[in-house]
């Protein structure tokens, strides 16, 4: 394998988990982030985890972590990883300081991103990603993935031989031609995200619950029927089609850890990144996940009550109010708000 130049642009958790994994491996990597991630790493390096028993230290100078975009300029593959609300500002940034020949890999939650770092770049090859697990920045360079899951890229010619690169670091990539269909099915298992801010536990304890479940269930029930009307179908990212997860999640809890236990892996320490992001207190990505299907409710004239109702909770924690509630109030609240919508 030829000598490649990473980036990664946005280095929050995610981008420090996976340009850990790369720089582990002997990649040439650079993030790019906010001063406050580099000064948690500047002395303790990286510390990468996860659910398997993994456990990587990279030094501080086993990858250089920068806060100026201009770090991007040598870059040949650059993985953008912001939150989704930066997304064309971060196309602008890159514009005029990418190699024309660079690949860029959007590795963020939502639908609409990469096509709006293509309109942001217009010469270069821009590709639709999914990170299919989770990870927990747990503080001084600490980051932990906490359940099952790979990476999944848009399938071009142009990032092939980057694959080498991701297999060789324990991260192995698997390149689709349906990879619209992968983000809509990532979209729907990313509906719980604002269910596991509001329950203030980690993913293993709330999905314990069953009326953490069906408050889940129901988002992912009204979010299938409206993808439906949109003629819209979700790739298969679990042994079950996605259209059977409702039922799944509605199981009484000794069926479902029996079934669920088989189908993905989920550690103790595995939260959303809504919840770290409102106990960080910034604006979490509501907008880019439930927000999705409640836009697309509204074009098709259809209601999304348990979705925007979601959507109301997450803004109100993000103004101070309440952020933990049980399984039986949040699943009281979801059902008022579907009645009332059916009522209207």
């Amino acid at each position: 394998m030829g000598k490649r130049r990473f980036c990664i642009f946005g280095a929050g958790s995610i981008g420090c988990y996976v340009g850990g994994r790369l720089a582990a491996a002997g990649c040439d990597v650079t993030l790019i982030g906010r001063k406050r991630i580099r000064e948690e790493i500047r002395g303790n390096g990286l510390h990468i985890t996860d659910f398997c028993g993994t456990d990587i230290h990279v030094p501080p100078d086993g990858f250089r972590f920068e806060t100026e975009a201009d770090a991007a300029a040598d870059a040949d593959l650059v993985l953008v990883t912001v939150k989704s609300a930066g997304t064309l500002e971060a196309g602008k940034t890159l514009a005029s300081r990418l190699q024309t020949d660079a690949v860029v890999v959007s590795f963020q939650n939502g639908m609409g991103n990469t096509e709006l770092l293509r309109m942001a770049l217009p010469r270069r090859t821009v590709l639709a990603g999914v990170v299919q697990f989770n990870v927990l920045n747990r503080g001084l360079g600490n980051f932990h993935q906490g359940s099952e899951g790979g990476l999944e890229v848009e399938h071009h010619p142009d990032f092939a031989p980057f694959t080498p690169f991701f297999a060789q670091a324990g991260l192995p990539v698997k390149q689709r031609k349906d990879i619209q269909s992968v983000q809509w099915a990532k979209l729907l298992i990313n509906l719980n995200n604002p269910i596991n801010a509001l329950s203030n536990l980690p993913l293993k304890a709330q999905l314990s619950q069953r009326p953490f479940r069906q408050c889940f269930a129901m988002a992912q029930k009204e979010a299938l029927a409206i993808l439906d009307a949109a003629h819209i179908r979700p790739a298969r990212l679990t042994p079950l089609p996605a259209n059977w997860i409702p039922g799944l999640l509605n199981a009484p809890d000794g069926l479902f850890r029996m079934i669920a236990g088989k189908m993905l892996a989920i550690d103790p320490l595995a939260r959303s990144s809504m919840w770290e992001d409102l106990e960080a207190g910034r604006k979490t990505e509501i907008d880019y996940l439930n927000g999705e299907i409640v836009r697309m409710s509204e074009k098709l004239g259809r209601p999304a009550p348990v979705n925007t109702r979601l959507m109301e909770l997450i803004r109100d924690a993000e103004a101070g109010k309440n952020r933990t509630w049980t399984g039986k109030e949040l699943w009281n609240e979801l059902v008022t708000a579907r009645h009332r919508a059916s009522a209207i």
